[in-house]
């Protein structure tokens, strides 16, 4: 009998064979890993409350730029607050049934005294003390699974920027619950956590990075961000 299955292909009952992650499969975190790992070229993945989901691919807008704008705010605040630790994409290791891919996370350092730090493979685990996710609307899973399970594990802070809506919704954790901060009078957002992290949020969602910029540096230049970095040393 003549063999016509193509060369080189493993039949799918073969105990070597992996199958592939599909948007929609439950599976835990190993097996999540596992086939995650078989898959190089597989840019985006999470596992959100024991569900699989494989991102599409990312156009310029509405994704990328604002992800680069964000990534910018949080990037001067990592550069002038020394101790703290920021992110880009990284996979982080909640719980048996999430581990999300943020699109941005800011930690404080495990040295420091931060509550997450990298495993001996060089993953995430715990949870870093603020995650930010870029989404294109409030229909998203960023505001109902995905908050959820960052709730349940104690991330104090969560930002999630629904550009078509042009809004941005800080959380903060207190008592067990998110809160949402609003902006006071001036339009500003300040973190809770990471004292010095101020948000002008009109100015982030008009792409006005100058003024994002300038309001960020007036919180570095405050008492509270000179007495935060004075803590983290001292938790060295």
């Amino acid at each position: 009998m003549v063999n016509t299955s193509p060369q080189n292909s493993t039949p799918t009952h073969s105990p070597s064979y992996i199958p592939p992650l599909e948007s929609g499969d439950r599976l835990t975190r190993p097996e999540f890993e596992r086939r995650y790992n078989a898959m190089p070229n597989l840019k985006k993945a999470e596992l959100i409350e024991g569900v699989v989901y494989v991102a599409s691919p990312l156009r310029f807008e509405p994704h990328t730029e604002p992800h680069a704008n964000l990534m910018i705010w949080l990037g001067n605040y990592k550069v002038a607050t020394p101790g703290v630790r920021l992110g880009d994409n990284p996979t982080v290791r909640l719980d048996l049934d999430n581990e999300p891919q943020p699109d941005a996370i800011l930690l404080i350092d495990a040295a420091c005294g931060g509550k997450s730090h990298l495993g001996s493979d060089g993953y995430v685990e715990g949870a870093p003390e603020l995650v930010a996710e870029v989404a294109a609307s409030s229909a998203t899973k960023d505001l109902y699974d995905k908050k959820r399970a960052y709730r349940r594990n104690g991330i104090q802070e969560y930002i999630v920027w629904q550009v078509f809506e042009q809004t941005v919704s800080w959380f903060s954790l207190q008592d067990g619950e998110y809160v949402t901060l609003t902006p006071n009078a001036s339009g500003i957002i300040e973190s809770q956590i990471f004292p010095g992290l101020w948000l002008d949020v009109s100015a982030l969602v008009n792409g006005n990075m100058q003024q994002v910029l300038a309001v960020l540096q007036t919180g570095l230049n405050s008492l509270e961000h000179q007495t935060f970095i004075e803590q983290l040393k001292k938790s060295q």
